[in-house]
């Protein structure tokens, strides 16, 4: 098995797709979720690849989406920083969670 780190997905071809985009998936189309009828969701999560490059790939086209949308662009706004302070503040409040949650007021009879 050759580890494909740094690579182009197996799928590209450049003849048929033209310039890479790190954006884009390059496997088989499927139906997307939101045209899925409720019955139809237990076989589409059971064609979903699982695997652990996957999951990694997924992340990452989810993270240049972003990049592309938010932050390359050449009047890119406030809106990705203030993105990040959120995401970071949710992040924080969940790991505090249990130290925030002991200093609640209750009412003491």
């Amino acid at each position: 098995m050759a580890l494909n780190f740094g690579q182009y997905p197996i799928e590209y071809d450049p003849k048929i797709h033209g310039p890479y985009d790190p954006a884009r998936f390059y496997g088989k189309p499927d139906t997307p979720f939101g045209q899925l009828k409720l019955s139809e969701v237990g076989s589409w999560l059971g064609r979903r690849d699982k695997s652990p490059r996957a999951v990694v790939g997924a992340i990452s086209r989810a993270y240049w989406r972003w990049q592309h949308k938010y932050v390359q662009p050449k009047r890119a706004g406030i809106a990705p920083f203030l993105q990040v302070v959120v995401g970071c503040m949710g992040i924080f409040y969940v790991f505090n969670y249990d130290k925030i949650s002991r200093h609640r007021n209750y009412k003491h009879h």
